[in-house]
């Protein structure tokens, strides 16, 4: 198993954000029996810019188990070049930081990751159009491709190498400042 350091991270420190980015943990915070460095940030009064408390939650990227760690023991954010296949795909099964709950609520959309050869796990259920935005930010920066579509598995929005190919800018403008009356298939 690769050892991440300091030098494999794009931020570290203080003065930004970790909520919804992938965070390399000190290999000395881990318990020796822990499979990996990489977790998914989903929040903790320490996750933010000027944190308001240590306390960091994180999914971890290599068996799916939510943990709380300190900020401190957080080296940085990973550059996402860096982050493996299988790191990939079990950020791709990670609903977005503050999606409502899927047994109260009523999913309108699946969000998908696809890693260059086109492999992909199964989808994850997105209960507003909120959620299916916050699902491809998060997703975007690690993820050859993210495709979101309806409950009619119609594409509402797709995202290759970061850059927006469905639907068009102005239209996702509109959708984001309320103008679009929600987001569905033109």
């Amino acid at each position: 198993m690769r050892e991440y350091t300091k030098n494999d991270c794009g931020q570290t420190g203080y003065g930004f954000s970790l909520k919804g980015k992938v965070v390399v943990l000190s290999k000395a915070a881990l318990p020796p029996e822990h499979p990996g460095q990489l977790f998914l940030c989903t929040g903790g009064n320490g996750a933010n810019p000027i944190p308001m408390g240590r306390g960091v939650f994180l999914v971890s990227l290599s068996n799916g188990e939510s943990c709380r760690f300190w900020r401190e023991d957080v080296l940085g954010t990973l550059k996402p070049e860096l982050l493996p296949d299988g790191e990939k795909l079990m950020l791709s099964q990670i609903r977005p930081p503050g999606a409502k709950d899927i047994n109260k609520n009523e999913p309108e959309y699946s969000g998908y990751s696809f890693l260059p050869d086109g492999r992909y796990s199964a989808g994850v259920w997105l209960c507003s159009p909120q959620e299916a935005l916050d699902y491809v930010e998060m997703q975007k920066p690690y993820q050859h491709r993210v495709l979101v579509c309806d409950r009619d598995d119609f594409a509402v929005m797709e995202v290759i190498d970061g850059k927006l190919v469905y639907p068009d800018e102005q239209a996702l403008a509109g959708f984001r400042q309320g103008q679009g009356g929600g987001m569905t298939m033109q």
